[in-house]
């Protein structure tokens, strides 16, 4: 199954929103701790999307990776919002749909999100993960350096405390 990897062109369309949408709740269904808790409808991903996209300025990144059943995973970037911060960017919501992980999709996405990162101007880039899963072994082999863990920082899923580890590289 090959990928390819596009950034998302805004406004997304209405097909693009419901993959968007069922991406996000493949992720929560699955247990990732990306900021929603079960139980998480469509509407209620749908709505996330909508008022993300429609936050996007300039300097925003959204990609998407498609497979022939759609969008498979998408990693977004955001500029931080403060005069003295235009270097800084922050890489939100690495999602991979179940069907397509362990492909090395997560892997390519941050890999595309660098190169988009630094062609916008930005020299470092921040991100959270939580402590134990997959993406921090990913960062970690992706050269991002490790700043700390934050105990009890967000909430899984189903409610229960998860410890955050938080990461920044120059890029």
């Amino acid at each position: 199954m090959a990928f390819v990897i596009e950034e998302l062109r805004l406004p997304a369309g209405d097909a693009e929103m419901r993959e968007l949408a069922q991406l996000l709740c493949d992720a929560v269904d699955g247990g990732g701790s990306v900021s929603f808790l079960s139980p998480f409808s469509m509407a209620d991903s749908g709505r996330y999307w909508r008022e993300t996209l429609a936050k996007a300025t300039a300097r925003s990144v959204f990609l998407v990776a498609r497979d022939e059943e759609g969008i498979a995973g998408s990693v977004q970037l955001h500029p931080n919002w403060a005069p003295n911060q235009p270097h800084r960017g922050d890489i939100a919501k690495l999602l991979v749909h179940r069907r397509a992980r362990r492909r090395g999709l997560a892997r390519a996405l941050m890999e595309e999100v660098e190169v988009r990162a630094r062609a916008l101007g930005f020299t470092l880039l921040t991100l959270d993960t939580k402590l134990g899963d997959a993406a921090e072994q990913l960062y970690t082999r992706a050269g991002w350096t490790r700043v700390g863990v934050i105990p009890g920082y967000a909430l899984n899923p189903d409610g229960t405390p998860a410890d955050t580890v938080i990461f920044y590289k120059a890029v």
